[in-house]
């Protein structure tokens, strides 16, 4: 069965995917739509600086838009980079700077969420 619910998590897990590809840190996914009901996936993640965790913010907007031609609704914190959220409605990504996630601990608000299984993109063979 396709849908709006199954097409937020394919694209939640083309955003975890593509913040790996750029070697973030701790990736969730959480299904919060049945508990928040503003937004249907959290994808969590985080970087060791901030130059890397606006890197991790790129490629997940580059993978979005190349996938499903989508981009954020609004994207908060990138000029201080220490918490970015990539807002697409239906999704929500949040890239952390190490010490900012251990701080706000955001994962411990949901730990109701369900997980959603995602695996790392192959590497590309040469």
């Amino acid at each position: 069965m396709e849908g709006p619910h199954l097409d937020s998590h394919r694209r939640a897990v083309t955003a975890a995917r593509a913040a790996a590809d750029k070697k973030a840190e701790d990736t969730l996914v959480l299904d919060v739509g049945d508990i928040i009901g503003i937004t249907e996936v959290f994808v969590i993640t985080s970087g060791t600086n901030t130059r890397q965790v606006k890197t991790i913010c790129d490629e997940i907007e580059l993978a979005l838009k190349r996938e499903g031609g989508v981009a954020p609704r609004s994207v908060e914190g990138l000029d201080d980079a220490s918490w970015v959220l990539l807002d697409y409605g239906d999704l929500v990504v949040h890239v952390f700077l190490n010490e900012t996630r251990e701080y706000y601990a955001l994962e411990r608000l949901w730990t109701d969420a369900p997980r959603i299984v995602w695996e790392p993109s192959a590497p590309a063979s040469l």
